[in-house]
């Protein structure tokens, strides 16, 4: 009997659970698995984590990873470069953007006195800042763009990701 890539890591899961560990290591879970296997393997493991059993999980899909873990440890080039508490290294590393869609395209940003960056198509003014700082007081950045008469329609904000992160990390710009 052959068994599917998705049954193979039922099997293996069960295998490792029989045992009722208060430690697991799940060696890349999902790989090569279905949406519907990969959002049961993820209930699962949640329970797990839920009832006091630590997971020891590596992956290369970085979004289940910042779903799932408490720490974050990443590794580059076969060498740990950091260990972290997932919610500190976020606040520690991440940044903020504050962006504004403008009803009149620009061919320059504004001189306000904050950094701004202008999208390509100058529909957009960009405000980035530090994730932990006091956010640079953004009610008095809309105050002074306002007072030069730049008038927005939208405004959203982003954050960055735990994968933003981990590239800015392996590539040695965090």
């Amino acid at each position: 009997m052959t068994l599917s890539g998705g049954m193979k890591r039922r099997v293996m899961i069960a295998k490792a659970l029989a045992h009722e560990p208060t430690i697991l290591f799940l060696d890349e879970p999902t790989a090569g698995v279905d949406v519907e296997l990969r959002r049961d393997m993820w209930n699962m493991v949640r329970r797990l984590r839920d009832s006091g059993v630590t997971i020891i999980l590596t992956t290369h899909y970085i979004e289940e990873a910042e779903e799932m873990a408490d720490r974050i440890g990443v590794i580059s080039k076969g060498e740990i470069i950091l260990v972290e508490d997932k919610a500190r290294l976020m606040s520690k590393l991440g940044k903020k953007q504050l962006i504004l869609s403008l009803t009149t395209p620009r061919g320059e940003p504004p001189e306000v006195g904050e950094p701004l960056e202008l999208s390509p198509d100058g529909t957009e003014l960009i405000f980035t800042f530090d994730g932990q700082s006091d956010q640079k007081n953004i009610a008095a950045l809309l105050r002074r763009l306002n007072d030069q008469g730049i008038e927005f329609k939208d405004l959203k904000t982003r954050e960055s990701s735990l994968e933003d992160i981990f590239v800015s990390l392996v590539r040695g710009t965090a």
